[in-house]
């Protein structure tokens, strides 16, 4: 059934003395798609349908995600650090170093930016689909689920024990209509035992939320590097009723893009590639098919969002 659902080629990256899997799909200008916690390189897989035709599409799993490998933390540090070095690594590994078009969502806005921290020169446009790279907004509380997650031996007993960060995150990141029981399935498959459950509770213990927090630093440092990107070609896709990556988030993201396209989904959630998949899909190869024209327009979604003042068509 997996291989129905995600009908790829497996490539792998061997790393550290573990193995990193990735989708490489089409050629052309580079598309590189970035995942957060708790899903995988599954997540992206109309989005590579859609593009392959005319673009690379590069998605990786992270360690300990999907169909990488999920070793303990001797043999892995679950760090943020760790996940940039690793996509460099795999980009590196394949001459990946131009025009590149970093897709990213949740956990893997973090990632990406941190990569294209290192290297702005190589990003040639930039998509956010609900998603940070900077510290908790001020005016956003952190979310108590996350914080019995990070903080307690009961959060790590229903992530790694019971899989509730997986599960749970199937039911309520989508807002529209509840996925197919396949689909929730495909979701949940890789983190199928407390060991292959490992990654799902670091990744939430690796956010920084103080000074002297490990990566607290690190993600300061992600967040000053943004406005070198101000004036890069972005598309922000933006599901409201995210409970986490909300309008807080979002009116940050404002600030820091001004030149964005914003596309606000009013009635998605977490998962806007499901929610949303074929308006977002549209939006997506909308954008990159773009010679950069700008025109006014008041403009809304059949999928009852708002886009932004300012909207990029062919010239």
């Amino acid at each position: 059934m997996l291989d129905n659902l995600l009908p790829f080629q497996r490539h792998f990256l061997s790393r550290n003395g573990n193995k990193l899997h990735y989708i490489n799909e089409g050629q052309g200008e580079p598309v590189v798609m970035v995942h957060g916690n708790p899903s995988w390189s599954f997540y992206y897989r109309n989005l590579v349908s859609a593009l392959k035709e005319t673009h690379q599409c590069i998605v990786p799993d992270h360690i300990g995600c999907g169909l990488s490998d999920k070793p303990d933390d001797s043999g892995y540090d679950y760090t943020l650090k760790s996940r940039i070095d690793d996509l460099e690594a795999l980009l590196d590994s394949l001459n990946v170093k131009d025009n590149i078009t970093l897709v990213v969502h949740d956990w893997g806005g973090m990632i990406g930016m941190g990569y294209a921290a290192r290297y702005p020169d190589r990003i040639k446009r930039l998509v956010m689909l609900n998603t940070g790279a900077f510290h908790l907004p001020k005016s956003k509380p952190f979310p108590w689920p996350l914080w019995v997650c990070r903080n307690t031996l009961l959060g790590t007993v229903l992530v790694r024990g019971f899989n509730a960060f997986s599960s749970i995150a199937s039911y309520v990141g989508v807002k529209r209509q509840p996925m197919s029981k396949y689909i929730r399935e495909a979701y949940v498959a890789p983190f199928n035992s407390w060991a292959n459950r490992i990654s799902t509770l670091r990744f939430v213990q690796d956010i920084p939320l103080r000074e002297g927090d490990r990566n607290y630093q690190l993600v300061s440092d992600i967040a000053a590097s943004l406005p070198q990107f101000a004036k890069v070609p972005t598309l922000i896709c933006w599901g409201l009723k995210d409970f986490v990556f909300d309008k807080h988030f979002l009116a940050q993201w404002r600030q820091h893009m001004p030149q964005a396209t914003v596309h606000e989904f009013a009635d998605c959630g977490h998962y806007i590639l499901e929610d949303a998949s074929d308006e977002v899909i549209h939006h997506i190869k909308g954008f990159m098919s773009e010679d950069g024209a700008v025109i006014e327009t008041a403009d809304v979604d059949s999928s009852n969002s708002k886009t932004a003042a300012t909207e990029q068509v062919n010239g």
